[in-house]
């Protein structure tokens, strides 16, 4: 498949949020709006000026969107790379609109902008490999960070509903 990938550095607009499927067996998918506003320099008036503000819903799916949801927040710069897609719709009022999508396959923290503090995670039905098994490594061989804390493992929905 030849889709259309792209890269957005812009800043979080919305707060995270988990999207709940209503199968079984959905998947886990968490969205947040990102704006992107570039800028150019103006030489008639020697100054930089901005341009239009594009904004996107960014989708993140799995595990991933666990991760996206307890990390990124309203009002943080990010870097996002994903699937490129735009999603035409009509309001109640038959007013046509296009909504611009990035299926995200990498989200991190813009580090030109700011600091950022990484924790490795381990979601909580997962165990790392060769756990309670004789000869198994321990976490200070680097299975699992000293730093890993227990409130840092989020409980997964059983039944998504």
């Amino acid at each position: 498949m030849n889709d259309l990938t792209m890269v957005v550095t812009g800043w979080v607009a919305t707060d995270p949020k988990m999207v709940l499927t209503r199968e079984e067996n959905g998947t886990d998918m968490c969205s947040f709006r990102v704006a992107q506003t570039s800028r150019y320099f103006d030489r008639s008036k020697q100054e930089w000026a901005d341009s239009g503000t594009e904004w996107f819903t960014v989708r993140v799916f799995r595990d991933a969107a666990w991760s996206v949801r307890k990390s990124i927040h309203k009002g943080q710069p990010v870097i996002v790379e994903g699937r490129f897609r735009t999603h035409e719709w009509t309001d109640g009022n038959k007013e046509n609109h296009v909504d611009l999508q990035l299926d995200a396959s990498c989200v991190g923290h813009d580090l030109m902008r700011g600091v950022a503090d990484f924790t490795r995670t381990v979601m909580a039905d997962e165990a790392p490999a060769g756990a309670g098994q004789e000869g198994s490594p321990e976490p200070d061989d680097g299975a699992v960070p000293e730093e890993l804390e227990e409130d840092s493992v989020e409980e997964r929905p059983a039944v998504l509903a």
